[in-house]
């Protein structure tokens, strides 16, 4: 059992590793991120990057899982407040076999509550040939030695990292108000507040993401989440995000069948977030409405028919409560010529 006090600052320690088929790739977009270069292989061969790759929302699942696997189902782990930075560095593909790897950067005491600290690791995801495809940096909460409780016993990693969805998925609903056409960079504005749609966090789906990806007792059993901080059954926070991408995916099919005649402008990748953080638990019962704010632009060097356009994403619940947010930014097409 880890607690606290044995993480050591510069540590290293890598992790297992776990295939990944075009399967799971299929599976975890079809729910969560679907975009074409997610879930048909055809039609992947005209995206931007030519070919089937894994949402990137889907490689900090996995990355997720292998950590849990690794050290955070032996250790006092007590979830994290958020991720400082994470950098989508190269993209995952079908056939790819990935491993972990974590180093302590920071650690510090709880200065508010007494019985645990706060360690700060750089998280790596790597793949076959070593080179890196995702850099991570963030906190997780951990108990101290004596006055933590133990994890639950349970065979917690009994499913494949596959998410299989329950039988009636919730599902996205879309805004009140109409949501407006697609646009060029040149005419995205600063300011602009969009809201993407809503969902109801049921037992059953958090059950089901987190057998797949982040298998801690506390989004898994009833009972072990009723003796943990959270107090009762609360949704992964890499399942929160997920349900973010999913909205912005509906979102963008309503903005493309309502540019009209003509070709609208296509999105490219997005180079990473920051600053992500998950300020409440998400219950089950819990209605999370998620809006999306445009908080800069700017044209690309390296790409000149491409700008940047930078957003501040939020999640509220049913009680106007904040539960989620972060900074992103995306590639978005220009005018031509």
């Amino acid at each position: 059992m880890l607690y606290f006090e044995d993480f050591i600052v510069g540590e290293t320690v890598p992790t297992g590793s776990l295939a990944v088929s075009e399967r799971d790739i299929v599976a975890f977009a079809s729910r969560f991120d679907a975009q074409d270069f997610h879930i048909d292989p055809e039609k992947a061969k005209a995206s931007f990057v030519g070919t089937l790759i894994a949402s990137g929302w889907h490689s900090c699942s996995l990355l997720m899982r292998l950590m849990a696997q690794s050290f955070l189902l032996n250790s006092s782990g007590m979830g994290a407040p958020g991720i400082e930075e994470v950098k989508w560095l190269r993209p995952v593909q079908p056939g790819d076999v990935l491993h972990g790897r974590r180093t302590v950067a920071e650690i510090k005491p709880s200065r508010s509550r007494p019985a645990m600290g706060l360690v700060r690791f750089k998280l790596e995801l790597l793949n076959q040939r070593d080179e890196p495809v995702l850099e991570q940096d963030n906190w997780i909460m951990f108990g101290r030695r004596g006055v933590a409780p133990l994890q639950p016993k349970g065979d917690w990693l009994a499913n494949p990292p596959l998410y299989v969805p329950p039988a009636s998925p919730a599902p996205i609903e879309p805004p009140v108000e109409p949501t407006p056409a697609a646009r060029f960079f040149e005419d995205i504005a600063i300011g602009d507040r969009f809201e993407l749609g809503s969902t109801v966090f049921t037992a059953d789906e958090i059950v089901a993401f987190a057998r797949a990806f982040d298998p801690q007792p506390f989004h898994m059993d009833e009972a072990a989440a009723a003796a943990s901080s959270f107090g009762r059954l609360a949704a992964s926070g890499w399942h929160t995000a997920s349900v973010w991408m999913a909205t912005m995916v509906t979102h963008r099919r309503r903005q493309l069948a309502a540019f009209g005649e003509g070709r609208a402008p296509r999105l490219g990748p997005s180079p990473g977030f920051k600053n992500l953080r998950w300020t409440r638990p998400v219950f089950a019962g819990d209605r999370i409405t998620y809006h999306s704010e445009v908080t800069d632009k700017r044209a690309s060097s390296s790409r000149p028919q491409w700008g940047l356009f930078f957003h501040r994403n939020t999640g509220v619940n049913q009680n106007g409560e904040e539960v989620f947010a972060f900074d992103g930014c995306v590639f978005v097409e220009r005018k031509p010529g």
